[in-house]
Parts: structure tokens; sequence; C-alpha cells
């Protein structure tokens, strides 16, 4: 392989190569003495990265040093380049390892990239808040960027006091940066509220700064969650009122049509459903879903087969809101239908809810026995929500042997309990309890109690909340 083959691999190859063929190239640079050249070695990083080897990050770590022992500059760049294109966990390691060296000089960049690694991290909110302490104390911190790359770590982390403290320091923001944080916030049901209330403070006191269509898909999500239809059409004219035309934008669209649908207005969301010049399978997924929710089982599969016919593709949360609209609706062989052609048709793996569907519209419909085959069949026995499923469906039926055989295996199932679990365990005794105590036996309740009783279990208690 000549030297002008491997440079036009790492510049215009488009695909991911093999590992092996990415050493050869970086042996054959090596050899023709062009490793010196940070831009050479810059591409030689991605393609390491982009191969996902076990250990693709090593060898571009080596490149990385092989580059600064021979060259005695302090500038992050290729680091930076190593960080961005890594995994989350390699990068905040590969962090980590040059901080402990202390070989170079990180700029803001570098804390911007492995603090997007940790907000892509799952429990990385220590490291994070370690980052955040090296930001301060090197001075970083007046860079817009990087405070909206904070806020953003610290609402994936869930921290949303962090992420508001840091929001009230900043004296300059942008619209990413109100974004980042509405975004957080409309993403949680607890704190929706908040997100709308920061969308109003948005308008009201950053004159500098305009709502995009980001910060408009993540408040009407907001005003989904929550269900306040008068908020959502006051959001609704005001895109109209500030916005280009909300039919041909699929994003809004999509937004509106969930809003309006999940609050209860279906007329609403069919009229602009039916509007909307572009519609993905998100949008076909969100006026499924909402007919679902509101019973109208039968529109949503008409819904499905205008989806179809358009052209596009279902996807598996589709035939969630599908099956869902089935169980409700008691459309017993059309979810049947539905659930044996996803993956025949439509090459799509049933999920743990879509098996759950399956036996909530058998077991609505009573065909507990078949319920029961389904789970045995499909070897999702293990599943504890399936056979609690089933268990409701035998309290519905008053099918007390079934309701027992149900409960002997969710009981063989669980694992040994520790104290977080004894109120969920408690649920599968009280359950078996009522079934035996509509069949009128007696007896049974007793003895179920007293297991209850024998083994220290105790039953959730029940709140209501009065409003005076």
């Amino acid at each position: 392989m000549n030297t002008r083959r491997c440079l036009s691999l790492l510049q215009y190859c488009k695909s991911s190569l093999p590992t092996n063929h990415i050493i050869q190239i970086h042996s054959q640079l090596i050899s023709n003495g062009l490793t010196q050249s940070p831009s050479i070695v810059a591409r030689l990083i991605e393609r390491y990265c982009a191969s996902s080897a076990p250990h693709a990050t090593i060898y571009a770590s080596l490149s990385i040093s092989h580059f600064y022992r021979h060259n005695n500059g302090r500038n992050p760049y290729l680091l930076n380049v190593l960080i961005r294109c890594s995994p989350p966990g390699d990068s905040i390691l590969v962090f980590a390892n040059w901080v402990s060296k202390a070989s170079l000089d990180f700029d803001d960049f570098t804390y911007i990239f492995v603090l997007g690694a940790c907000a892509r991290r799952a429990k990385s909110l220590w490291e994070g808040q370690q980052i955040h302490s090296r930001v301060i104390k090197h001075g970083y911190l007046s860079n817009v960027m990087l405070q909206t790359t904070l806020i953003h770590f610290y609402v994936n982390r869930n921290a949303f006091a962090l992420a508001k403290k840091v929001f009230d320091e900043m004296s300059v923001r942008t619209t990413a940066t109100w974004n980042s944080l509405i975004a957080g916030y409309c993403s949680c049901k607890e704190h929706a509220l908040d997100g709308l209330l920061l969308f109003v403070d948005m308008l009201v006191t950053d004159c500098g700064v305009k709502a995009n269509g980001t910060t408009m898909v993540c408040v009407l999500s907001a005003v989904s969650r929550l269900g306040y239809l008068e908020t959502g059409v006051s959001v609704h004219g005001h895109i109209v009122k500030t916005m280009c035309d909300i039919e041909n934008d699929v994003y809004i669209g999509t937004g509106l049509v969930d809003m309006y649908a999940k609050c209860g207005c279906l007329d609403s969301a069919l009229s602009l459903f039916m509007r909307m010049g572009h519609k993905n399978v998100l949008t076909w997924t969100a006026m499924v879903s909402g007919l679902a929710v509101h019973g109208q089982g039968k529109q949503a599969l008409k819904i499905f087969s205008d989806m179809i016919e358009s052209g596009i593709l279902p996807n598996s949360v589709t035939f969630t809101s599908l099956l869902f609209a089935c169980s409700q609706a008691g459309l017993l062989e059309e979810g049947l239908y539905l659930f044996h052609n996803m993956k025949k048709m439509f090459h799509i793996l049933p999920l743990p809810h879509h098996y759950g569907c399956i036996v909530d519209l058998l077991g609505r419909a009573g065909h507990l026995d078949e319920a029961y085959e389904f789970i045995i069949s499909e070897k999702v026995e293990g599943d504890e929500v399936l056979w609690r499923s089933m268990l409701h469906a035998c309290r519905i039926h008053n099918n007390i042997v079934m309701g027992e055989r149900v409960a002997n295996i969710l009981f063989s199932i669980q694992p040994e309990m520790n104290l977080e679990m004894i109120c969920d365990n408690s649920e599968d005794y009280v359950a078996l309890s009522n079934i035996c105590a509509s069949a009128g036996r007696w007896e049974d309740v007793a003895a179920v109690r007293e297991v209850l009783r024998v083994k220290g279990i105790e039953a959730k208690p029940a709140v209501s909340t009065v409003s005076a």
C-alpha cells in the first residue's frame, strides 16, 4: 500500500475501515515520516475511533503520544479530536489519563467534549463535577458554549438544581442555553411545569434571544405531559404568530398533533394531522397513539393502513400504540394479526411491552388459557409484569384456579426480597386474596393473609387526596 493510497483512504473513505487496515496505514505513514502532520494524525484518530474495535482508543492514544513525544508543543488539538470521537467511557478515561500527565494545556474545547461525554454516559455525575471544578479553577467558566454544555450535562444526570445554578450565574445566554435547561425540564414530568415557566421567562426577560423550533417542540412535550390544553392552545397561537408555516414543519407539526391528542382534543389533532404537508414515522405514531389512548381502536388501525399506503414504515413504538389500541377496544383478531406480522412483514422484534399488550388483550377478552399458553410459547415466562397482568385478568373474570396457578408462578420467580421490594411483592398476595374473596372462598383469603403475616410483608397503604 503506497503513501498516496494511505492518505486517500484516511481523507476520503466514507465507511469505517477494519482495524488491521488502519494499523497498516499507520505503519506506512510512520515509515514515510508523515505522522508529524497534525491533520494526518487527526484523520488517523478519527479512523481508529470509527472502527469500533475493542482497542481502537488505545491505538489512537498511542498515535497521539508518539506525535507529542516528537513535537514538544502543548496544543491539545489531537487530544480534543480523540475525546470527541471516542465512546463516552473512553473519552472520560482518556481525559483523566492526560490530566495525570500534566503535559498539555487544555482549552475550552477539551472541557466541552469531555463534559459532552459525561452527559452521554450514565452514572458519571461525580466525574462531571470534578471536571466542573477544573473548569472553574482554570478560568474557563466564562465560555458560553462550555456553560451550556455544563447545563446539558447536569440535566442529563437529573441534577436540575445544579443545572439551574449554572444557568442563573450566566451573564450571557444563547438560545441553545435556554433550550438545554428547558429540554431537561420538559423531558421529566415532575419538572415539566418548571420548563413552561422557564419558557415564559425566556420570552419576557431575555429580549436578545428568540425561541426556535427546538424550544417549541420541548414546550409542546411539556404541555402534553401535563395535559394543559389552554396552555397548549396559547403555545400554538405563539407559534403561528412568530414562526413559519407550521404545517410544513414536521417536528413542530408532530408536537402539536401529540399535544392535542394527549389533551383530549382528537378533532384538533386529526385536523392538524390531515393538513400537514410532510409526515414522518413520528407524526403517524403520535396520531395512532392519541387515538389508542382514547379508545379509538378502529380509527387507529385506519390511520395505520394509510401510513403503510403512504410508504412510511412503522417502528417499535408504532406497534406498541397499535397493540394498546386493540387491547383497549377489544379488537382481539386485529391485535393478534398485528403481533404475528410485525416481525414477519416489518422485521421488528417484539419487546416486553408488546408481549404485555397481547397478554392484556387476551386477558380482557377472557381468553385466560390462551394468554397463559402465549406466555409459555413465547418463552417470556420470566417476566413478572406479564404474570401480574394475567393475575389482574383472573381477578376480573373470577377465575380462581388460573389465579392460584399464576400467583404461584409469580411467587416462585420472585428474587430474594430486600426491604425496597416488600411492598411490590405484597401486591401479588393481595391480588390473590381478592380473587379468593370475589369467589367467596374466605378460608383461602384468611390463608393468604396469614402468609403475609408470617413472612412479615405489609400491604402497601392506599392514598387519596381530598380537596377542601
